[in-house]
């Protein structure tokens, strides 16, 4: 199973909320059919079943509720999910994984989902990362992960079982899928690694991603950057290849509502984003999941049927969403009970534009 990602990140000074703005579109040519799947797990379930890689989960008391999405149907972690404390984890490269035997590891998706489980600030999230690839990521797998909060972004590169993280200080920054991508810069690490060399061309001195331009609108520096602005950053360098994309605003002050928009189906050019908050009780479509005896979502499958007309609609309800959870969030700082079925309405919204 690979995950390959094309991220972009904007840190708060940068934005007009003030929040972090983190965006991903998923890559895999070869896997340009295959639904993404968008599942919520409240702290009852988030931990419950057997991890891909085989290894047994440590027991925990104390974990936070979790919104994944799935590289493929089924699988039990995520390259891609957040929490209700505003912790953003992103797989952007994945390499090897698919040689494990082993039944005691864990795969890059089993981390997300781990950490975003367990951990409620992105530091702490580093390091669990850390604890578990260095306990038990397989020995040929090669990852980049992509950790955030309202506070900070890191980047996490790893090698079988070492790895070393950056801590971003750019003020914005696309990570482009393709290799490791901590390179010189290294915050933390495995205990004992060299940090006097390029952690990515120590471990393959092919992997290290080249560097990238932004697509769209850049970041200005002057605190106008907004989520509709990275919309557009992923539809613009969306393409043939591009399986789903998300945005995360991880807010920290102010309102206390950080939103995570996904598209749920193929190419970010030709779909809409829909947004989802930690509210009381969160309900999201079955529309999302896929159902027994199947292997598609059902919003995947519609999409796929669309006519072109239903773009030009479903666009103008996106920024309208926009707008009127923008308005709500100046207003009120946590999310009530009325934003409980958000994703499920905005998501049956669009199915009716392609029935």
């Amino acid at each position: 199973m690979s995950s390959n990602a094309d991220c972009f990140i904007v840190l708060p000074a940068n934005t007009e909320s003030g929040s972090l703005i983190f965006g991903r579109n998923a890559e895999d040519a070869k896997a340009v059919g295959v639904a993404s799947e968008i599942c919520y797990y409240d702290v009852s379930d988030v931990l419950e079943g057997k991890t891909d890689g085989g290894a047994a989960l440590e027991p925990v008391t104390d974990v936070v509720r979790v919104i994944l999405q799935k590289p493929k149907p089924s699988v039990w972690g995520g390259d891609f999910g957040a929490n209700e404390r505003g912790v953003a984890i992103s797989l952007s490269w994945t390499d090897g994984e698919q040689e494990s035997t082993d039944s005691d590891s864990l795969l890059g998706t089993d981390i997300v989902r781990i950490t975003l489980a367990e951990c409620k600030d992105v530091e702490s999230a580093v390091d669990r990362i850390g604890t578990l690839v260095s306990k038990y990521s397989n020995d040929n797998a090669k990852l980049n992960f992509i950790v955030c909060d309202p506070t900070a972004a890191w980047i996490l590169s790893s090698a079988g079982k070492v790895w070393a993280a950056e801590k971003l200080q750019a003020s914005w920054l696309r990570v482009p899928s393709g290799g490791l991508s901590v390179t010189t810069t290294i915050d933390k690490s495995s205990d004992g690694l060299d940090t006097t060399a390029s952690f990515a061309a120590a471990h393959d001195a092919e992997a290290q991603a080249p560097e990238a331009d932004w697509c769209g609108t850049k970041p200005a520096g002057d605190g106008s950057y907004t989520q509709q602005d990275m919309f557009e950053t992923l539809r613009l360098a969306s393409g043939a290849a591009s399986r789903a994309a998300n945005v995360s605003v991880l807010t920290g002050k102010g309102s206390s509502i950080s939103c995570h928009w996904f598209t749920g189906t193929p190419n970010a050019a030709e779909s809409v984003f829909k947004p989802f908050v930690f509210a009381p009780k969160p309900r999201i479509s079955p529309l999302t999941q896929v159902q027994a005896d199947t292997d598609q979502t059902l919003l995947h499958s519609l999409h796929a049927n669309r006519k072109p007309a239903a773009l030009e609609h479903l666009r103008s309800l996106e920024r309208s969403c926009v707008d009127e959870l923008n308005n709500y969030f100046s207003i009120q700082d946590y999310a009530s009970e009325e934003l409980d079925e958000l994703l499920k309405d905005c998501v049956e919204a669009e199915v009716k534009f392609y029935r």
